[in-house]
């Protein structure tokens, strides 16, 4: 279920990058008003965060993520029906709001089902579904917006989102409440570091948020490490959301069908990257090794695979660039078991809290990356974008090795 709602939610980020080119045409806008277009989802999804996480801490969620699934999928489903360049920032920015709380949902929902042995595989299953739902589903939304218009790319999907939203709220429970748990697999997963009890808390949901709970979450060196390296792995994927297709069509000259096709063998390979990931840093704890070198070796490896997108720059053959675009995205998807990490070490109580700090501060790339890159750019030259994306997956790889350290809970 995790899986099917992460393909949904990164449908409704990444649908205005395949209408983009055509929304720019039909409004005559320059990269800069591209850029901030495609970041407007940003804006109110980083800022959310905090507010997201600390509801996550407090609502279930059966009932918080249906919520935000309709909602979101609403303001989508308007964007296809409005026209006009400020009506489509307002409903982007809508959309972003209703996000917020997605991922530490999704957080809370794994911490609470699986033990610490099998985490990593869980996150990295329904963090595919990020890639896959952008591979499969991005030359058939091409195709839809060449056969009919851009507007039904918005509809359909903020369609399938509600639809979703009914289906959720009917099917999931927490392991406490579910009746096809049995005892003895929830036992499993308490006796093996999942926090059964962890959405039924009522402890929590009565508990009053503090200055103090902001601190504990902002004033430790490890989960700084966790953050700015999130940042870092985000602004690549926020590239590929926003200025992949666009970078393909007008710099690189392809037709919008062949480029919806090219757009998603990158998402392939992420997808690859991503269930490996899981699958490899799994099998190290179950070897005995250490969780944190579980955890970060797949991290790191594949922050180094990332920086292979510097190669585009260096060739004019189609073929060699989506192969170097690949190569990185791989890189992306195997490192992109982050979430483990703020499992592995928040603070029991403020698991939602911590999660939204680390999607607040990670998702800042969704304002700086498109937006940034529209003023690098220029109309014919696009090489200062990955030179941009090198140096940031850089200083990401020295967040994981400097300041994190030993991976353990942080205690409050």
């Amino acid at each position: 279920m995790l899986f099917v709602t992460v393909v949904i939610n990164y449908m409704d980020r990444a649908n205005l990058s395949v209408a983009a080119p055509l929304i720019s045409a039909e409004f005559g806008l320059d990269t800069a008003q591209q850029g901030f277009l495609l970041s407007a989802f940003g804006w109110t999804y980083a800022a959310l965060q905090l507010p997201g996480g600390w509801l996550v801490d407090r609502v279930r969620p059966r009932l918080l993520y249906p919520l935000c699934l309709v909602l979101w999928s609403v303001a989508t489903i308007f964007m296809g029906v409005v026209g006009g360049f400020a009506a489509l920032i307002v409903l982007r920015l809508a959309v972003g709001t209703f996000e917020a709380p997605a991922y530490p949902i999704n957080n809370k929902v794994v911490t609470s089902w699986f033990p610490e042995k099998e985490r990593a595989r869980a996150i990295g299953f329904y963090t595919s579904g990020q890639f896959i739902g952008l591979a499969l589903l991005t030359p058939a939304l091409t195709w839809l917006q060449h056969a009919l218009s851009w507007h039904w790319i918005f509809v359909l999907t903020g369609v399938v989102g509600v639809l979703w939203g009914a289906v959720w709220y009917v099917a999931y429970h927490s392991p406490v409440d579910s009746r096809r748990a049995t005892a003895a697999e929830v036992e499993y997963i308490r006796d093996g570091g999942g926090l059964v009890d962890l959405e039924t808390s009522r402890e929590t949901a009565r508990t009053r948020s503090t200055w103090a709970d902001l601190a504990v979450v902002l004033g430790r060196r490890k989960l700084w490490g966790i953050y700015l390296g999130q940042f870092c792995l985000t602004s690549t994927l926020w590239f590929f959301l926003t200025w992949f297709p666009t970078y393909l069509v007008t710099y690189r000259h392809m037709d919008y069908i062949k480029s919806g096709f090219l757009a998603s063998l990158p998402f392939l390979a992420a997808l690859v990257g991503v269930l490996l990931g899981g699958v490899v840093s799994d099998a190290l704890v179950k070897r005995g090794i250490s969780v944190g070198t579980a955890r970060k070796l797949p991290i790191i490896t594949g922050l180094l695979l990332t920086m292979a997108m510097i190669g585009a720059n260096f060739t004019d053959n189609t073929s060699a660039v989506i192969a170097f675009m690949s190569i990185a995205f791989f890189g992306n998807g195997l490192a992109s078991i982050t979430w483990s990490l703020v499992s592995a070490m928040a603070p029991a109580r403020l698991i939602g809290l911590t999660g939204g700090m680390f999607n607040f501060i990670g998702n800042l790339s969704a304002i700086a990356t498109p937006i940034v890159i529209g003023l690098l750019v220029s109309a014919t030259d696009f090489a200062p974008a990955f030179v941009y994306m090198t140096v940031v997956t850089s200083v990401g790889i020295a967040s994981y090795v400097l300041l994190v350290g030993r991976v353990e809970r942080v205690q409050d």
